[in-house]
């Protein structure tokens, strides 16, 4: 039974984590220090640590410092947050084995432990380790629509994966363009090298240089030590740069250049350095028409734009509804080692009608809070629902009964055309009230097809 020690200095994670792993069979001890973690380390033979980055003593760069000297042999897996992406991977370039960003995804923990401890206990040692990455770890978990808009941008994703197009990924706040970035490397020949994702919104002007390309030493205040840019990070794999458009002229043009001649110059150098990497970005900006302004370089636009992919909201694609909330149950079920909920139906009509304006990072995080607060009956109820989304239905309702009195006002007084137009859009609104709002279900008892109830809804100019 192999060992695995893990450091994280929140109890909850490391408790949540040990009954996960205990359950598939390891043996876990867990410590909240990382002073605590050494000795630890110093009495107990370990086969693979997990280490939180931050610490409340010490950082994982420390602790790591300690384990190689201590246990040169054990495997380390480092937990990260998106805004330590770059100090981690410097990490595995130490020698660390690999890195995973919170919130832990089990079946990619599970993937990458199986490997670490397969590769680690074969001999080779962990300076071979750190070179590689696991090869059928997937960065992801990707959730495959039914809609018809789904089916088309998968097929697109398959048709554009195995090239070296750069990629233009479109879309609202929260469709999954960074899982859809990461779906199109899986797709491609360079799925086993790294996969970089950068926040450019995150980034000031004045860092985002450094961060790409890397600087050397003394290149500006501060810079006590050369730093290595994601560009040669992701040697051989791609760099995903999600807000593109809040890069600034200096940085565009730099981009520009790397993707033109394929080299990059550190900050403070004038060597420059070959980069092989894919580029994808992804913005929720119009980049066509802020390109050729003041923001946003033409010439950046257009050779970026080698591919366009839309990611639909999720309100334009109800059918992928019900796959989401599954998935999105099952998976939260498994961290909260609970028994997996259902929806009640009145929170389920909600769902339906509700207009997702988070989209499909709204869905996940409600049902995370509402998978929390579920009771021992394993129902969510309504009163798991945060106070916005509750509000927004109650004024979804109150434009209802609004509407329908209207209606009730203008039949007064019409004339015959009128007279059939407010009485068919009274009954419609008063069959998809009383079925919450279940578009199959009112067409059945409105005795007409689906199809024909929307082309009447927009008719009549119903929102739906």
């Amino acid at each position: 039974m192999s060992k695995i020690l893990i450091i994280d200095d929140e109890l909850s994670t490391c408790n949540l984590l040990d009954k996960f792993l205990t359950k598939k069979g390891y043996d876990v001890s867990i410590s909240t220090q990382g002073k605590q973690a050494i000795s630890q380390l110093k009495e107990e033979k370990f086969d693979l640590v997990i280490c939180d980055y931050r610490l409340g003593d010490m950082d994982g760069s420390q602790v790591f410092e300690e384990i190689k000297i201590i246990a040169p042999e054990t495997v380390v897996v480092f937990i990260t947050g998106y805004v330590n992406l770059r100090v981690a991977v410097d990490l595995i370039k130490g020698g660390a084995y690999h890195y995973l960003a919170k919130p832990l995804n089990p079946d990619e923990l599970i993937s990458v432990i199986e490997h670490g401890l397969s590769q680690g206990n074969d001999g080779k040692g962990n300076s071979e380790i750190s070179k590689q990455v696991p090869k059928s770890t997937t960065m992801m978990d990707y959730v495959y629509g039914e809609s018809e808009a789904s089916k088309k941008m998968i097929q697109h994703v398959k048709l554009v994966g195995p090239t070296n197009y750069t990629v233009i990924i479109e879309g609202e706040t929260g469709t999954g363009k960074e899982s859809l970035a990461r779906l199109i490397h899986m797709e491609s020949s360079r799925r086993d090298k790294p996969f970089m994702a950068i926040d450019c919104g995150s980034l000031s002007k004045e860092i985002a240089a450094s961060e790409l390309f890397g600087h050397e030493k003394g290149a500006f205040t501060g810079a006590t030590c050369a730093k290595t840019g994601v560009f040669e990070m992701a040697e051989g794999g791609t760099v995903f740069l999600d807000e593109i458009a809040n890069l600034s002229l200096d940085i565009q043009m730099a981009l520009l250049r790397a993707l033109q001649e394929k080299v990059i110059r550190r900050v403070g150098s004038l060597k420059e350095i070959p980069v092989d990497v894919r580029i994808i970005v992804a913005t929720n900006e119009d980049l066509f028409n802020k390109s050729g302004g003041a923001l946003f370089r033409e010439d950046l636009y257009y050779r970026l734009n080698e591919f366009t992919l839309r990611v639909p909201p999720l309100r334009e694609r109800t059918k992928d509804l019900p796959i989401f909330i599954d998935y999105f149950l099952e998976k939260t079920s498994q961290e909260l080692n609970k028994v997996k909920p259902v929806l009640s139906d009145e929170v389920y009509q909600y769902f339906k009608r509700y207009n997702w304006p988070g989209n499909v990072r709204e869905l996940r995080n409600l049902i995370r809070r509402a998978c929390l607060l579920s009771s021992s009956n394993h129902v969510i109820e309504k009163d798991t629902l945060p106070l916005h989304f509750l509000q927004a239905m109650q004024e979804k309702e109150n434009a209802t009964d609004n509407y329908l009195s209207q209606i009730h006002e203008d039949a007064m007084e019409p004339d015959l055309k009128s007279t059939a137009k407010i009485a068919e859009s009274k009954r419609i609104m008063e069959v998809l009230k009383e079925v919450h709002y279940n578009k199959t279900k009112a067409a059945e008892i409105l005795n007409i097809n689906r199809k024909t109830l929307y082309s009447k809804l927009r008719m009549l100019n119903i929102e739906y």
